[in-house]
């Protein structure tokens, strides 16, 4: 097997203000596996939360793309890594999914089956996906809203956070008012005091929010355990639950976990942490970082697995460079066809 990356620019449609950044674009990195004429696809995206740069990505893809000729196939590859002896333990969970991600592209394109049947589906996963509004002013907010129930979507996830909390109350009023039948997530990012969450959780209670992801800033779970158990809304740890070990000592704790690829270390993390929640009353929610479809498809394949589904990464793009997920009647879909089943955008350069 070989490997080559290529890092692209991905611009979004507008900035997107969250809590405690701004962001009009961000860098990602394609890894590309070959082995015997085909080709799988894996995508890793820069994060300043996490501290990854595109220099800092590629550089740690390679390290790991030069080990992979040693392997045979990419089914003995992907064992390997599962296995801890293809990515060192000090590997960033986003590089070690992108690995996978191609991997698993490349196995289900050699086995001429889609990745979510490997993995034991029977039937492609498809999920109403939430889709994001950030910190805007009301007006604006409640114009996205009107769009997007027209356009199909039946979830709404809310940032919050903003230094004036009656701005957040007024945005999700104003939401509401426009989606009266919209399904609302809220997500401050972690901007919340205690006592600010104490206070404001009844008021979006009342508006009809239905979850609230990270209200508390992360460093403290024992603190959003405390939280959920007192909260009018169930509470889903996010910049809390970020490993394995984190999601078993939440389970039964919290009401949620937001489960990002990027973030744990991609499907099998993600399938591992889903096993360790199950039938704890703590459901589970898949989320994603901003990228495109490539990045998305991963997740895709396992949409059918969570309570919410937030996998609107490639729909906040002025142009995804990848397709083949959907998104924009509100449902992402896994395809049928082998491997992650996404193509390249019309127009864009063949793989």
């Amino acid at each position: 097997m070989k490997a080559t990356q290529r890092t692209v620019r991905l611009d979004l449609a507008e900035p997107l203000r969250i809590s405690r950044s701004t962001m009009a674009a961000r860098d990602a990195v394609w890894l590309t596996v070959e082995h015997a004429g085909l080709r799988g696809h894996g995508e890793a995206v820069t994060s300043v939360y996490y501290g990854l740069d595109a220099d800092t990505l590629g550089r740690l893809l390679a390290a790991v793309a030069t080990d992979l000729p040693r392997f045979r196939d990419p089914e003995s590859a992907l064992d390997a890594l599962r296995a801890g002896e293809l990515a060192g333990e000090d590997t960033p969970p986003a590089v070690t999914a992108a690995v996978e991600a191609a991997l698993l592209d490349l196995a289900g394109k050699r086995a001429g089956s889609p990745v979510h049947r490997l993995l034991g589906a029977a039937t492609a996963p498809v999920a109403a996906t939430a889709r994001t509004i950030g910190i805007t002013p009301p007006v604006r907010a409640a114009a996205e809203a009107r769009c997007l129930t027209a356009s199909g979507f039946e979830v709404i996830k809310v940032k919050a956070g903003a230094p004036d909390p009656e701005e957040d109350v007024e945005r999700v009023r104003v939401i509401r008012d426009a989606a009266p039948r919209a399904r609302l997530l809220l997500d401050p990012n972690g901007a919340w005091t205690t006592d600010q969450a104490d206070a404001l959780l009844p008021r979006f209670a009342e508006l009809g929010v239905e979850a609230v992801e990270q209200p508390l800033a992360p460093g403290d779970p024992e603190a959003l355990v405390a939280l959920a158990a007192r909260s009018p809304l169930p509470v889903i740890a996010d910049e809390d639950a970020v490993s394995l070990e984190d999601a078993r000592r939440l389970a039964g704790r919290v009401h949620g976990v937001n489960v990002k690829l990027a973030k744990c270390g991609g499907v099998h993390a993600a399938l591992r942490i889903a096993e360790a929640i199950d039938g704890s009353g703590t459901a589970l929610m898949l989320g994603c970082l901003t990228a495109s479809s490539l990045g998305l498809a991963p997740a895709v394949h396992l949409a059918d697995r969570a309570r919410w589904a937030d996998l609107d990464g490639h729909l906040l793009l002025a142009h995804d460079p990848w397709t083949g997920i959907g998104g924009t009647d509100g449902f992402v879909r896994a395809s049928e066809l082998p491997g992650l089943g996404v193509r390249r955008s019309p127009g864009e350069e063949t793989a």
